[in-house]
């Protein structure tokens, strides 16, 4: 009703106008329309019938209380991890300035103007044929040009023109690239179309091109049962680059789990949809991803580091075999070096020594691997058992002091390779041809007993 409306009322002929009753800010809405739950401040006005003054719901409120207060907590976590990642920059700087003063070369990493990288900056790769330069300041791997890797893809035959390939339904979104299901000369194929905004968010557009140009060879040089086989790529960024590998429906993570609907996607337990496979099938893919990794990481001259190892990057081929995919993060490593980028794949997943900055080698890879190895025995999410966001885990993970469940009842010699696989000294971990060779142990052996 509208509260300046007027009423005309008819007595013997006469009318007298009189204002219609005003509703109360409660009852017609006001600025709290919309809002049930809004509290109306100030004595409650009776106009001239009672009013039972009765409390308003509070469960909105009591849920944005609740929503701010994990937020706050969020924040307050994020600082802590923030302020010990700054306390030992700091220490890491000191020590280093204090090398450099040592030996006499302070003056050639402290310019006087500027921090623009020199050239004393850049220094050649280990792998000259490839044509690439690594920044030591910034871990970055850029090639002088995209022709080298065209030239490299034309000549064996895995370049492919953007007009060739029919994209269809986009199966997959990540923050830096879409997948698409396609059709590449009647195959079946999926396809790695990389944002065009990724190419320009970086501070220069080469090193976009580098970081997938750097993808994309590394993806080339592979020839395992086990790792995802590139078939070509679109080779002309920021538009057309796309990764163009087999198609495999089936992530790791939906075999294990049984995800396969929204609802459960987004559930907090994430409950399984189908039952549990049995414990030697999912020792056999823990085994393959194993057998992959060894790969990897024994190749010449420059091994491969993953740094993004977790069940939504390693998919299942039509014959049900694993293919360890997603090599957006990999970079190559020369014998005896530490990488220096942190806080590079996901916490749940990442190694103590990433999250706290620190330089790194291959063992990175065999740390995430122990938190898979474990998810593939018990069946259950890592840390599912605690309410932790991501930053105080990546916290309590770089203390130490923070594992997932171990699994009950099992072999212990499968339960103390997973100790030993996620030990918090990275010296420690075994390689994974050790990895290997005791997996394949532990299989023959649950096969004898059966």
């Amino acid at each position: 009703m509208n509260p300046f409306s007027r009423n005309k009322k008819n007595s013997g002929g006469g009318g007298s106008i009189t204002p219609a009753r005003k509703s109360p800010p409660f009852e017609r809405g006001g600025c709290c329309r919309g809002f049930p739950d809004c509290l109306v401040i100030g004595s409650i006005i009776s106009y001239g019938k009672t009013r039972t003054n009765q409390p308003p719901s509070t469960s909105k409120f009591d849920l944005k209380v609740e929503e701010l207060e994990k937020e706050v907590q969020k924040q307050r976590e994020l600082k802590t991890v923030y302020k010990a990642r700054l306390a030992r920059a700091q220490e890491y700087m000191k020590y280093y300035l204090q090398v450099a003063k040592e030996n006499g070369f302070l003056q050639l990493i402290l310019p006087a103007t500027g921090s623009s990288i020199k050239h004393e900056d850049v220094v050649d790769n280990h792998d000259q044929n490839h044509n690439i330069i690594v920044n030591r300041q910034t871990e970055t791997v850029i090639y002088r040009d995209l022709e080298s890797v065209i030239r490299l893809a034309k000549a064996n035959g895995w370049h492919i023109d953007p007009s060739e390939i029919e994209l269809h339904s986009k199966v997959a979104r990540g923050s830096t690239s879409d997948i698409y299901k396609g059709t590449w000369r009647g195959i079946e194929v999926a396809v790695k179309w990389i944002n065009s905004d990724f190419f320009y968010s970086n501070e220069e557009l080469e090193d976009g091109i580098g970081f997938f140009a750097q993808e994309v060879e590394i993806l080339s040089r592979q020839r395992h049962q086990n790792v995802l086989q590139l078939m070509g790529a679109c080779l002309d960024p920021p538009n057309h680059a796309w990764i163009v590998t087999d198609f495999l429906p089936m992530a790791l993570q939906e075999w294990l789990h049984g995800l396969d609907d929204d609802r459960s996607r987004k559930s907090k337990k994430k409950e399984r949809t189908s039952p549990l496979p049995p414990l030697h099938e999912r020792l056999v893919k823990a085994l393959e991803i194993s057998k992959a990794m060894q790969y990897l990481h024994g190749q010449k001259p420059v091994k491969v580091i993953h740094r993004d190892l977790k069940p939504s990057n390693i998919f299942l081929d039509h014959g049900m075999h694993v293919r360890v995919a997603d090599f957006g993060h990999a970079r190559f490593l020369g014998d005896n070096e530490k990488a220096l980028t942190g806080e590079t794949g996901t916490y749940v997943y990442m190694a103590p020594e990433v999250i706290k900055c620190e330089p790194y080698d291959e063992k990175c890879d065999v740390y995430s691997f122990g938190i898979i190895l474990n998810e593939l025995v018990t069946g259950q999410h890592p840390y599912i058992e605690t309410d932790y966001s991501p930053s105080k885990i990546a916290l309590q993970v770089s203390e130490g002091t923070l594992r997932p469940t171990l699994p009950e009842n099992e072999d212990q010699e499968l339960i103390e390779l997973i100790r030993m696989s996620w030990d918090n000294a990275s010296t420690k971990r075994p390689a994974f041809s050790t990895i290997t060779i005791t997996l394949t142990t532990i299989i023959e052996k649950q096969m004898v007993t059966k």
